[in-house]
């Protein structure tokens, strides 16, 4: 149909350079995340921090500085929706997507299935963080107004 405002054309080249670059964000992110939190009490920064689900909770300090650490990355990422998605529709795909692929790293790097309540609690509060402030970010850049006409005004 030509004349829509968008096009709905599936350009699945597009959706996977999308899932790769928001991967891409997450893990970016969180790295910095863990590395700042970790500077900050000089602690030594781990992989295990991001990919071991026995890790995260909030009983011992190396647990509370990575949960931090993912809560902080939520709205981080969220950024990246806004930037990179821009569609309030489909952010809620693009985070459980985000982290789907890192339940399975997870699940790789421990070679276990991530059993810890408190890495499920966390990734729960992550995708509806990273959800909502991102389909709120790309809801108000798509509620904006479209100049109809970017030429200067003359006086005749």
């Amino acid at each position: 149909m030509a004349g829509q405002f968008r096009s709905y054309v599936w350009d699945p080249l597009l959706i996977l350079s999308q899932i790769v670059l928001m991967q891409t964000v997450y893990y970016g992110s969180l790295g910095l995340w863990l590395a700042l939190v970790d500077g900050l009490v000089r602690s030594s920064p781990s992989l295990d921090q991001m990919f071991d689900a026995e890790i995260l909770g909030f009983s011992t300090p190396p647990g509370r500085l990575s949960t931090m650490s993912f809560v902080l990355n939520a709205p981080t990422c969220a950024l990246g929706l806004l930037y990179f998605i821009r569609r309030g529709k489909q952010c809620l795909d693009f985070t459980v997507t985000v982290h789907f692929f890192h339940l399975l790293g997870c699940w790789f790097y421990s070679s276990r299935f991530p059993s810890a309540l408190t890495w499920w609690l966390v990734q729960a509060v992550c995708i509806a963080l990273m959800a909502v402030i991102g389909e709120y970010l790309c809801m108000r850049s798509e509620l904006k107004e479209i100049p109809l006409n970017s030429a200067p005004k003359s006086n005749v």
